[in-house]
């Protein structure tokens, strides 16, 4: 049998990327669902994968969200919670203000017709004990919000540098010390959560999701398909189970996205996006038995996993 590898995506809208980035234009909620959603679920559709989506609450109470996460739904794909409001910096949020994010992004989600979702991910990357804490209290299996790479500060550096210092982003995206965080499923000691990272490429930790490779991809798509191939390759070599991270913006224009010209990969034209992710699903799928994020936690907490604590996690 083929080792198990997930794939997962975060439905991040528009006004979410122009809300990080500090243009005042995510004011008017402009939103790109309508185009991303029917094309991703195509690409699934055609790759015969169940995936999970984490979906944030503000787009599930409109209408375009509602209908996007029926779609999802129909299609036989876990919804997740993305957070209500997606902001980048829940670690510092009190403990009432996440406890209230969570329950109403469930809430959200819920009433767009999804089940109750058991599995969260921090909008970039954020999580803190109290969050933990928060997601056990509300009965949830699993957090999927640990990026284990040291290029963190660089992030933020970019963001910073295309978006204007925000007070709000000082600590966006975390440190170096994230490195230190383990690569595959392991349980947070304080309370027996299970953690599922967003795989980075074993050894060298750098990110191997879509935006990273669209970038490579826009510098020469054999340097892109190259270093993917390589991530299976280490993946295999050391027996980690990838879980790979997909966003809308991995299979949308520019055109389709105005006012993301800041984020990586964004010239890469429509339908070598839809072509790189399709070579990707393949090539995953080729080596590993690939599912959702629910799933994928179900098969490893069938063997003893390892206990980490959060601050030894970075």
């Amino acid at each position: 049998m083929k080792p198990v590898a997930s794939v997962s995506l975060d439905l991040d809208n528009l006004w979410a990327y122009l809300k990080t980035h500090g243009d005042p234009a995510w004011e008017r909620r402009p939103s790109f669902l309508p185009s991303a959603v029917p094309r991703l679920l195509d690409v699934f559709g055609e790759q015969g994968l169940t995936t999970t989506v984490f979906v944030v609450g503000a787009d599930a109470e409109r209408d375009d969200g509602a209908e996007a996460v029926a779609a999802i739904t129909r299609a036989g794909h876990e919804v997740a919670n993305h957070s209500f409001g997606h902001e980048p910096w829940l670690h510092r949020y009190s403990d009432d203000e996440l406890a209230a994010e969570v329950a109403r992004a469930e809430e959200a989600i819920t009433a767009a017709g999804a089940p109750r979702p058991v599995g969260f991910r921090g909008p970039g990357y954020s999580v803190t004990p109290q969050l933990l804490h928060v997601l056990k209290e509300r009965g949830y299996r699993y957090d999927a919000s640990v990026l284990p790479t040291w290029i963190g500060p660089l992030a933020r550096a970019y963001h910073n540098r295309t978006a204007g210092s925000r007070d709000d982003a000082a600590d966006l995206f975390g440190g170096f010390g994230k490195v230190k965080a383990p690569n595959e499923a392991y349980r947070w000691r304080a309370n027996g959560l299970v953690e599922l990272p967003v795989t980075t490429m074993p050894l060298f930790r750098v990110p191997i999701h879509g935006a990273y490779l669209l970038q490579l991809h826009q510098v020469s798509p054999r340097l892109a398909r190259g270093y993917f191939r390589t991530a299976l390759g280490l993946c295999r070599a050391g027996n980690v189970s990838p879980s790979l991270l997909l966003h809308p913006t991995d299979v949308l224009t520019a055109t389709e996205a105005p006012g993301m010209e800041f984020f990586p990969g964004m010239a890469v034209p429509g339908h070598e996006k839809v072509a790189l992710l399709e070579w990707v699903l393949s090539s995953l799928r080729r080596h590993f038995d690939v599912v959702g994020t629910g799933e994928h936690v179900d098969r490893v907490t069938r063997t003893r996993l390892r206990e980490r604590d959060p601050v030894a996690c970075g």
